[in-house]
């Protein structure tokens, strides 16, 4: 709400005053792009990819386990005792449970590793645009998000200006 506020009182000063809107700078910068293609934000994906592999063999294990044990059930239902049988499929029930517990703290972990990864990211990005707009003498700069800027002319897009900044103060 308050990006639109600020968005409206923007456009109002900007129709009020066209001579000083020419004289004035203001641009607009797609974070989540510059997430995506920066050098860190490309670096921090490939380390998740890494992960999820790391994992998947796990998975695949683990699957390949609980597949095996219900076949052997199936197989052997007839011919064990009721008492075996029903402490075959106790034992089937907990590998299952414990593969979706499994699964789903893998699944947390990589969320939390990704949000890190964003988090450190988005700092060091709005640093740079502060950065950006402090040298090259913007008034203002919006981010773009579906949200809350509905048009802007590329012109004002700073994105690509703010990826090579960020890429450069990395290195």
């Amino acid at each position: 709400m308050k990006q639109f506020v600020l968005l409206m009182l923007v456009c109002c000063g900007l129709v009020l005053s066209p001579a000083l809107a020419d004289a004035q700078k203001i641009g607009y910068v797609d974070l989540q792009k510059a997430l995506n293609l920066s050098a860190a934000g490309k670096e921090a994906k490939e380390k998740i990819k890494a992960k999820v592999q790391s994992y998947d063999a796990d998975v695949q294990k683990r699957q390949e386990e609980l597949k095996k044990l219900k076949e052997d059930l199936e197989k052997q239902a007839l011919l064990l005792s009721e008492e075996a049988r029903g402490a075959k499929e106790r034992d089937y029930q907990q590998k299952v449970k414990e593969y979706q517990r499994f699964t789903k703290d893998i699944q947390e972990t990589l969320q939390q590793t990704d949000a890190d990864f964003t988090r450190k990211i988005l700092e060091t990005l709005l640093v740079v645009v502060q950065d950006v707009g402090k040298k090259n003498g913007y008034i203002l700069i919006l981010e773009k998000t579906e949200s809350s800027l509905v048009y802007a002319d590329e012109s004002i897009d700073i994105t690509d200006q703010v990826i090579k900044s960020f890429d450069a103060k990395g290195k």
